[in-house]
């Protein structure tokens, strides 16, 4: 038996980078969990695995055994709404890749990545690129991004592959740490992760004319060593995001600047609602959080809740 890191998912072989440089490609022996969730692939980019040689000769291996996770993000699967899709896993940060324009922002979006990470206590930068594409009034909605996730403790940076604006700033961000890269389709993730790193082969999809959404080029995870140091999982495009293993609490206590306010509320339980006395409905009309995030708070619950209780919990 030998150990190695996951460094490239495919949902049926993984890449296995051995501890002597050694690429190994395994198949996935027994089955796997995380706690009760059930998984579409159990096994993700960045796990330590214990592998079995099948036969030295084929240089084909047997994942057998998965060493405890420090961290790990997961998704609802897009596909089988109540299975769950490891995206990556022992993490040192994630970056948002997000657009203003071409295509326009999904603000929405934001907050529904970070009620991936923020669970795991996850570092998150929100990159908004393509800066060269953007006119005034796109810089003035940069700034209020800014100001709005960066006054409850995440860091944003404007880039642009194109003019190379920001590049420096990314790769400073990325050296010598592992690093989630997420994206929806058509924000350029691609194009800008080979300009950080000319070393990276991504591919690199056109934005489609008709819906202005790109093309999905990245079709499974995969973890590239940096030319500067460190390790960056590329990610497939992400259309959109639920969550069947999340409940109403779970995402008021995910959203940061509402779990700090939450202590002030009257109900330990307060969903931030229709319920008197609640701390986070003051601080909305003192205009001291934001009404967006807020909003954002609200969609989220109503699609959780949408979701009757046996679709949320078949894992069990």
């Amino acid at each position: 038996m030998v150990s190695g890191i996951v460094i490239k998912s495919t949902g049926v072989w993984y890449d296995v980078r051995l501890e002597n440089g050694e690429i190994l490609p395994c198949r996935i022996v027994g089955k796997f969990r995380i706690g009760k969730l059930k998984l579409t692939n159990p096994v993700a980019v960045g796990d330590q695995v214990s592998v079995n040689f099948i036969e030295e000769e084929t240089k084909v291996g047997n994942i057998v055994k998965i060493a405890h996770r420090r961290n790990y993000v997961v998704r609802q699967s897009p596909r089988k709404k109540h299975l769950l899709h490891l995206l990556s896993a022992n993490i040192d940060q994630a970056i948002l890749v997000v657009t203003i324009v071409n295509p326009s922002l999904k603000q929405g979006f934001i907050d529904r990545f970070l009620l991936m990470t923020e669970p795991q206590d996850i570092p998150v930068t929100i990159i908004i690129n393509k800066s060269d594409l953007m006119n005034e009034e796109d810089h003035d909605l940069f700034e209020y991004i800014k100001t709005v996730y960066e006054s409850i403790g995440y860091s944003t940076l404007l880039t642009s592959a194109t003019d190379n604006e920001g590049v420096e700033e990314v790769r400073q961000l990325l050296k010598d740490k592992t690093t989630m890269v997420c994206g929806q389709s058509g924000v350029g993730k691609s194009t800008l992760v080979n300009a950080i790193d000319a070393s990276i082969d991504t591919r690199i999809g056109d934005i489609s004319d008709y819906t202005g959404k790109g093309q999905h080029t990245t079709t499974f995870a995969e973890m590239f060593t940096l030319s500067f140091g460190g390790y960056l999982i590329d990610t497939p495009g992400i259309k959109s995001l639920s969550f069947n293993n999340l409940e109403p609490m779970d995402v008021a206590h995910n959203f940061r600047e509402l779990f700090v306010l939450s202590a002030g509320c009257k109900f330990s339980d307060c969903t931030h609602r229709e319920e008197p006395k609640c701390a986070v409905k003051a601080a909305l009309e003192e205009g001291s959080i934001s009404e967006y995030r807020y909003r954002s708070y609200l969609n989220i619950l109503d699609g959780i809740e949408d979701q009757n209780y046996w679709e949320r919990h078949k894992d069990i």
